[in-house]
């Protein structure tokens, strides 16, 4: 058995009018991770679940969900979907759109009762199970969107932007579900534009803009690709010191030096330097991006036309041993 649950090789789409919504993403998709594609409004998200899901064709490329190609019958019986802007009919209670969800997926009738229960307590909606549709906030929509999502028991579920328009409790409570998700062994795929949902809880990433993949990896990894080392300092520092620290390429505000290293041995002269000045060094800290810097760097990068700096390599102050 493959140890990823998508392996996507070169997808395309291409609309009518020669739109390219999707240009050659490659992706691989561990088992029992919680996956996030991230980008902004129109970056070709939606259309990758679509197509992972059937519900449109690809223009071009390969590729597998577990362990099968794209589109076998047997493999969508183990895929959950919550689509974007998903609307069910408002005359319907929550416990019927569940039950409905478990008929179109063939659950057995002995099973739907008990796995509406089960699940009806898992999004925290069952005092409100007998309540229309039409009734409920977007929160208690979304919601019972995520439990008809798991109603035949997914391997993996998609979910398009879940927490757009959810209140803050609610996309807490988001979090932690997926967390619970993820510890049953399920993987779970997240499209959406709202990063700060994503970074607590997201095992790796891919950023998408275009229709083109900028960046993929465990977030950790990525974001450490560009650290920076902040010193902070008591005292005034020379003027000639800190002309040698600014033209080596550091920055220096009062009190303040910022370093862009990886390497803690990179700071240890600076540290040295301060120190011979007579001045007290109150903090050292290496500091990563946030995962909104680790995208808006990427997306800059895409949109300028010449290439971009090697992310994460270090600038030498002048008056430090060369690496």
């Amino acid at each position: 058995m493959s140890d990823y649950v998508l392996d996507l090789s070169g997808i395309r789409k291409t609309y009518r009018g020669g739109v390219e919504a999707l240009k050659g993403i490659d992706l691989q998709v561990p088992r029992g991770c919680i996956y996030g594609l991230l980008g902004p409004n129109g970056a070709g998200k939606s259309t990758m679940i679509k197509i992972l899901t059937t519900l449109i064709r690809k223009s071009g490329g390969d590729g597998t969900m577990l362990g099968k190609p794209i589109g076998d019958r047997r493999t969508l019986q183990k895929v959950g979907l919550l689509p974007e802007h998903a609307q069910f009919p408002d005359y319907l209670t929550g416990r019927q759109v569940i039950e409905f969800t478990a008929g179109l997926q063939d659950v057995a009738a002995s099973e739907v009762q008990k796995r509406t229960d089960t699940l009806l307590e898992l999004v925290d909606m069952t005092e409100a199970e007998g309540r229309k549709m039409k009734g409920y906030s977007k929160g208690m929509k979304q919601r019972i969107g995520i439990a008809q999502a798991l109603v035949n028991d997914p391997e993996i579920v998609f979910l398009d932007e879940p927490t757009d328009g959810v209140d803050p409790a609610g996309r807490r409570d988001f979090r932690l579900l997926m967390k619970r998700l993820r510890e049953e062994g399920r993987t779970i795929f997240i499209n959406t534009h709202i990063l700060s949902e994503l970074e607590p809880i997201v095992d790796r990433v891919a950023i998408v803009s275009h229709g083109e993949l900028l960046g993929e990896g465990v977030l950790d990894d990525l974001r450490s690709r560009k650290p920076d080392y902040h010193v902070e300092y008591e005292g005034a520092l020379s003027p000639t010191t800190q002309a040698s620290m600014e033209s080596g390429g550091l920055i220096v505000s009062s009190g303040l030096i910022t370093m862009s290293t990886s390497k803690a041995e990179d700071v240890q002269p600076v540290i040295d330097q301060l120190r011979s000045e007579g001045l007290v060094v109150s903090r050292v800290e290496r500091k990563t991006q946030s995962l909104e810097e680790l995208f808006m760097g990427f997306v800059d990068q895409s949109n300028v036309a010449v290439p971009p700096p090697i992310p994460g390599a270090p600038i030498q102050p002048s008056f430090l041993p060369p690496s």
